[in-house]
């Protein structure tokens, strides 16, 4: 069986957990995420834990239940804590703002990018160079963070574009004449 599946999850206070069949329901105080685990694994709680078992033992089996463990551990940090992910942007005349369901971003292009702010997802502009991305799912944290990067991707000459507060960008020596 996989190590990572045999540690049990500890779960904080205030999390709740309903499990029918195979969906896995987890209830905290920033809101309310659902998995469906595989049917090879089976999840149970004893006490305040999470455990999980295979239910054959095949290759699989275990690597799936190290992966629903570990889907389940985001899950129960995003219901209890939150995440949050931070993008800066680098560049003259580049910057940001939140207008109602959208973020406006002017990124040196002829037309300002709108992008609409998924549900369950929240995006602060503390400063017109910051973004951050708060919400409850990691994945969709993570996806949104990575759209809104990909309207212009740090360029390697001058570190210009949208970047992770906390990414190194390599930079490029110009040619020389």
């Amino acid at each position: 069986m996989s190590r990572i599946a045999n540690n049990p999850i500890a779960l904080p206070a205030g999390v709740e957990i309903n499990i029918k069949d195979n969906s896995v329901t987890v209830k905290g105080k920033k809101g309310v995420l659902t998995h469906v685990a595989h049917p090879l694994v089976s999840v149970r709680q004893e006490d305040s834990l999470l455990k999980f078992t295979v239910k054959s033992n095949s290759k699989s089996a275990s690597a799936l239940a190290g992966t629903t463990r570990a889907l389940l551990q985001n899950i129960v940090k995003g219901v209890s804590e939150g995440y949050e992910c931070k993008l800066e942007i680098v560049g003259v005349g580049y910057r940001a703002q939140v207008q109602g369901k959208k973020l406006n971003l002017t990124l040196g292009y002829s037309h300002p990018v709108n992008f609409d702010i998924p549900d369950g997802i929240t995006i602060e502009t503390p400063s017109q160079t910051e973004i951050i991305i708060k919400g409850v799912d990691k994945q969709k944290v993570g996806q949104v963070a990575a759209n809104i990067r990909n309207y212009r991707p740090p360029e390697p000459y001058k570190g210009k574009g949208v970047r992770y507060m906390d990414e190194i960008i390599i930079r490029k020596e110009a040619k020389k004449a």
